[in-house]
């Protein structure tokens, strides 16, 4: 993870994987300047058309997000909670086995 954050394009990622990178990459940063040959280079090294929609959506949602929770003023969480998040997630998964107590199912 550490080489992806780094540089995505010499890190161990598939080739597959740094095309889909490069393609978000243009997306985040360029959006309005992408040519059908972005596209191309994606579809030619494996993803779908589908795939991309869903890689220009998550982008797009992430953009939203951050710039929505630094203009509102959403504090962090602490380091704490980011490592108890991800323990629940790395064994639980998104969706809880049991609805917490007193919550409608």
């Amino acid at each position: 993870m550490d080489a992806v954050l780094e540089d995505y394009r010499t890190s161990p990622l598939s080739d597959q994987e740094k095309a889909l990178f490069a393609f978000v990459d243009r997306v985040n940063t360029d959006s309005n300047t992408l040519e059908p040959e972005d596209l191309r280079l994606a579809v030619a090294a494996g993803w779908t058309e589908e795939a991309l929609y869903d890689a220009i959506t998550v982008c797009a949602l992430f953009n939203f997000y951050n710039r929505w929770v630094d203009a509102a003023g959403v504090s962090d969480m602490p380091h704490e909670a980011y490592l108890a998040s991800g323990e629940r997630l790395g064994t639980q998964g998104y969706i809880p086995a049991s609805p917490p107590p007193g919550s409608v199912p």
